[in-house]
């Protein structure tokens, strides 16, 4: 069953930063579509859960944190950074 991934304002917000200084925003783009594929089908195994519930992926040169609803079917992008 596929999860709907959505972001919130401040994750738009720096991705959108994060694309615009980049040296290559090509490699932002690659990333971002690559975590949107693995969240959608899968996101409660992708990356490594921390103690407030949310979990935590590196994929370079991004680092997105995000939160999972199993009951909703949906994973949220909470906030995301770049990681040379």
């Amino acid at each position: 069953m596929k999860f709907t991934v959505v972001s919130t304002p401040l994750a738009d917000y720096q991705l959108g930063d994060i694309w615009l200084r980049a040296a290559s925003p090509q490699e932002v783009a690659d990333a971002s579509g690559r975590i949107d594929t693995l969240l959608t089908n899968d996101p409660q195994t992708v990356g490594e859960e921390r103690a407030d519930g949310r979990r935590v992926v590196v994929l370079p040169p991004l680092t997105i944190t995000f939160e999972v609803s199993v009951e909703d079917r949906k994973a949220t992008i909470v906030s995301l950074r770049y990681t040379p």
